[in-house]
């Protein structure tokens, strides 16, 4: 498990990890069944407060990314190719909801959108 949090940007730190193991684990760079490290043991590698990785690991579990057994810690859950497609589907589509709202607040058509974004990628 890979993590770069960044103190400047604009997204909160919890946000930031999970992002990044969300798409680590869709991406299958994070197999299924990994165990994650103890929140506490996290906070510590990443130097951030042990309410942040709480956060991050509850939002991860509220997406059925990950599950917890008591006493023994978290665990990337077991999914089929068909649910993590249909995961990573709908993170996307929840991120362009709110990308594609500020596109439109600047009067922006799709094709320019489409141009921008070529330009991007």
């Amino acid at each position: 498990m890979n993590l770069l949090i960044s103190n400047t940007s604009e997204k909160p730190i919890y946000q930031q990890i999970f992002d990044q193991i969300s798409a680590q684990i869709l991406k299958g760079e994070i197999e299924q069944g990994y165990s994650l490290p103890p929140i506490r043991q996290a906070a510590k590698e990443l130097r951030v407060s042990v309410i942040t990785i709480k956060k991050a690991w509850e939002e991860l579990e509220r997406c059925g990314l990950i599950y917890t057994v008591s006493g023994k810690g978290c665990f990337v859950a077991e999914l089929s190719t068909d649910d993590m497609l249909q995961k990573r589907n709908d993170m996307i589509m929840k991120q362009m909801v709110v990308d594609i709202s500020y596109y439109k607040s600047f009067g922006l058509t799709i094709e320019e959108v489409f141009e921008l974004m070529k330009k991007i990628y």
